[in-house]
C-alpha cells in the first residue's frame, strides 16, 4: 500500500501541481473491493494521523515515505 500511495501522490502532483489535495479515497477504485484495507487506511488517516479529509499530496507522500 505504501508504494501505491506514493505512486498516486506522484501522479497527482505531476498532473495537477504541488498544491493538489486528495483524500484517502484516492488510493482505491470506485468499487469497494477491499473493505479491510480501506478501513485500515481510513483509520491511519483519520485516527492516527489526525488528517483533514483533503490534504496536500506532497504532505501525504512525505508522511508515507518517512514510514
Amino acid at each position: 500500500m505504501k508504494e501505491k500511495i506514493i505512486r498516486v501522490c506522484d501522479a497527482k502532483i505531476a498532473s495537477k501541481g504541488g498544491n493538489v489535495g486528495l483524500s484517502f479515497y484516492a488510493f482505491f477504485a470506485n468499487k469497494n473491493d477491499d473493505p479491510e484495507l480501506l478501513m485500515e487506511v481510513a483509520h491511519w488517516w483519520i485516527m492516527e494521523m489526525k488528517l483533514d479529509h483533503f490534504e496536500k499530496a506532497e504532505k501525504i507522500r512525505n508522511l508515507v515515505s518517512a514510514m
